[in-house]
């Protein structure tokens, strides 16, 4: 059923049968509402990824010794987000029903939505935890309910109530505000929070999605959507590795880097970073396939 892929993220070349989680990419930046082209994100990271090291000092672990296959990007279709959502959800569903783990490259934050559908479907008690510099909670952007502005809108149509957690949000509407504040659980400009939330879903399946761009520009000027005021690497990189050592992870994703907007190359080296100290942080949780997957 799998096959490796010949572009890989560092060391990402494991075994199918023995793997516990499965990377792809999501190129898609088609209602992007800035400036384009987080759809060159996951190739660039893989690109880049061979710029570090597969140790992690942070961590003690290495990518070596990982269970980790890279299947590649999928071939989505820009003109239609509907039919690009169905294509990243069927992707996750197989992943998924191998008992597998998904960890998906963004692309715009909207491909999130696809991935989240199919954890959802199989996880119904699933809880999210959110990472941003925006709410991403509109009914609507531009008359369009398939946007990177309303992604958060649309996974909380699928869960309901209490069941987002949303960290270093500096940016969205007076209305977002005042719609999440009954809707979702959000914190604001930092990861003031991230320990007791982790406590009380402890055991609970989390879907973890990270848009790059809850780091400061200062960090990270290479996406769509710059926002001042972000958190530091090592804000961040210590905070994914809480959620992904603490937290039943079932599902994740890695979006928003726009890597043309930094011709340094230093956000594209930072979002590999992030990736492989998420890849590791999740590997040193050393799960059962059949656990990750199974049960509700």
């Amino acid at each position: 059923m799998w096959s490796k892929n010949i572009d890989t993220f560092l060391e990402c070349d494991k075994n199918p049968h023995y793997a516990t989680t499965m990377l792809f990419g999501a190129p898609f930046d088609s209602t992007t509402s800035y400036r384009p082209g987080t759809r060159f994100g996951p190739d660039a990271i893989r690109r880049e990824s061979y710029g570090l090291e597969s140790y992690s000092p942070y961590l003690n672990e290495d990518l070596e010794s990982g269970s980790v296959l890279d299947l590649g990007d999928l071939e989505l279709c820009f003109g239609d987000s509907a039919k690009a959502l169905e294509q990243i959800e069927e992707r996750a569903k197989e992943i998924l029903q191998a008992c597998k783990r998904p960890f998906m490259l963004g692309g715009e934050h909207l491909v999130t939505l696809g991935a989240f559908r199919a954890v959802a479907k199989r996880y119904p008690n699933v809880h999210i935890i959110h990472f941003d510099a925006h709410a991403d909670l509109r009914e609507e952007y531009l008359g369009v309910e398939l946007s990177h502005a309303c992604v958060l809108r649309r996974c909380w149509e699928l869960v309901g109530d209490g069941r987002i957690y949303q960290f270093g949000i500096r940016s969205g509407t007076r209305d977002e505000f005042a719609w999440g504040a009954s809707h979702v659980e959000t914190h604001l400009f930092n990861f003031d929070g991230l320990e007791e939330v982790l406590d009380r879903l402890k055991g609970k399946p989390v879907y973890f999605t990270v848009d790059l761009d809850v780091l400061d520009p200062s960090v990270f000027p290479g996406t769509g959507t710059p926002e001042p005021g972000g958190v530091t690497f090592d804000a961040l990189r210590q905070a994914v590795t809480m959620v992904c050592t603490r937290a039943r992870v079932v599902g994740c994703d890695v979006n928003e880097l726009s890597p043309h907007y930094d011709q340094s190359g230093v956000s594209t080296m930072v979002a590999c970073k992030i990736v492989r100290e998420m890849l590791l942080a999740l590997q040193t949780m050393k799960p059962n396939p059949d656990k990750i997957a199974g049960g509700m």
